[in-house]
């Protein structure tokens, strides 16, 4: 299916058209949707990624019936709830009670349904006596509760959310998370964000719009992490022209290597020797401008691909540029399975602000105790790049280059666990009476 709109440069062309559109156009088209085929199947939990404009509101709105496609078709089954954007289907006039019985309207409940209903919705959105005052007077965030709170309790098959977990309070938004998490087990939900952590943990599927275009449809951790990608290789150009200029005026071999730049630790970095190979199936992107050469990664002092939690582990970075760079930054993620950055570090805040020319050796030594993950694989990716926290450019990012196995003995308390100095349980049979 498409979407497209008429853009109109003057007001007068909307009367011209109007009058004389049979012979001809007076707007220029803007398309915001094109061919976009996409199947949702019972039970999928689907995100929609994609920078500002790329299509994401308007795919949703033509799914929940709000807009109607240019070209193409949509087929629904079952009830669809949405929440597009903050206040749709609200009277900003009227209270959170008369609004919680109009919206509950609008998505399908009847006047008794929404009686019965009503106690649990005013419970769930938490808003005390604000429920019987005039929306107008809401914040964001009250506003998110209420409209969230109608959506839970329609009883829907089908759930359609739009960036509105991007306010609200912490513990609101844990308790809609804890919502969406169930109900992905009973029905479908579509959810677009741009938090990409947040849809790696929720989604099975993710599709990735650009510019109005499918441009990749798949599994989360694969889409996701093209679109990381995509971040730092599609911008910005006006740099990346830069240092593909600079690296292309004279080949490495025409130039002197500086002395290896190294990131301060504790201590004299040691020489980086080739002892973990590259993966085969690892992938690389970025401006260009620097190659990896090593990464040695060793637990406790030897050289592994498994490790227990608590280890001291050293994991060293070794690249060569191709571009001189001011400023060079060198770091690494560990992921999940499900591709979720679970930790990682760079050398931006060590201090070394040493610049680099064409064919020096950047290495990068981080030392660290690591943390006890689940019993499962683990990837590294590792990336260097220049540039500020706020404004990286990226040159060479290199992912799922390194395999860990995570071998704990001991249960796991979350996505990451900790190593408890000490843990300890009194029972005072004298005690004071039991908190209720």
């Amino acid at each position: 299916m498409s979407k497209s709109y008429p853009l109109y440069e003057r007001p007068s062309d909307r009367l011209k058209q109007l009058l004389f559109g049979r012979w001809r156009r007076f707007y220029r088209p803007h398309v915001a949707l094109e061919g976009v085929d996409l199947e949702v199947r019972q039970g999928q939990t689907v995100g929609v990624i994609g920078r500002n404009g790329a299509g994401k509101s308007t795919l949703l709105k033509l799914l929940c019936g709000k807009l109607q496609p240019s070209s193409g078709r949509v087929e629904i089954q079952g009830r669809v709830a949405a929440l597009l954007e903050l206040g749709t289907g609200f009277n900003p006039e009227f209270t959170g009670r008369e609004n919680v019985y109009l919206n509950a309207a609008i998505f399908g409940l009847t006047r008794p349904e929404i009686d019965a209903r009503f106690a649990k919705i005013a419970a769930f959105a938490e808003l005390g006596d604000f429920i019987e005052r005039p929306v107008k007077t809401y914040s964001s965030g009250m506003m998110m509760r209420l409209a969230f709170s109608v959506v839970v309790h329609v009883d829907a098959d089908i759930l359609v959310i739009d960036e509105s977990l991007a306010v609200g309070d912490i513990f609101f938004v844990q308790k809609c998370m804890r919502f969406l998490r169930a109900f992905s087990q009973r029905g479908t939900l579509l959810l677009v964000s741009h938090s990409i952590p947040t849809i790696a943990s929720l989604c099975d599927q993710v599709l990735f719009l650009d510019h109005g275009r499918m441009r990749m449809f798949g599994d989360a951790k694969t889409v996701c992490e093209a679109y990381s990608a995509s971040r730092w290789t599609d911008l910005p150009e006006d740099e990346a022209r830069g240092l593909r200029a600079a690296a292309a005026r004279k080949p490495v071999s025409e130039q002197d290597a500086s002395a290896p730049v190294v990131a301060p630790s504790n201590g004299s970095a040691r020489t980086v020797e080739n002892r973990t190979t590259v993966l085969d199936s690892a992938q690389r992107f970025g401006v260009g401008g620097a190659k990896l050469v090593s990464v040695d990664l060793r637990v406790d002092g030897r050289v592994s691909n498994w490790c227990e939690g608590g280890e001291r582990v050293e994991l060293e970075v070794a690249a060569r540029l191709e571009t001189a760079v001011d400023r060079p930054v060198v770091g690494f993620y560990i992921k999940d399975r499900r591709g979720q950055n679970l930790f990682g570090e760079n050398t931006f805040e060590t201090g070394c602000q040493t610049g680099a020319t064409v064919g020096a050796t950047v290495r990068a030594r981080f030392v660290f105790t690591m943390p006890v993950l689940p019993v499962d694989e683990y990837l590294f990716d590792v990336a260097v790049g220049t540039g500020t926290q706020d404004r990286p450019l990226i040159l060479a990012w290199y992912r799922d280059v390194l395999k860990l196995s995570s071998r704990a003995k001991s249960p796991h308390r979350g996505l990451v666990g900790i190593a408890m100095e000490s843990v300890e349980l009194e029972v005072d049979p004298s005690g004071p009476a039991i908190m209720r």
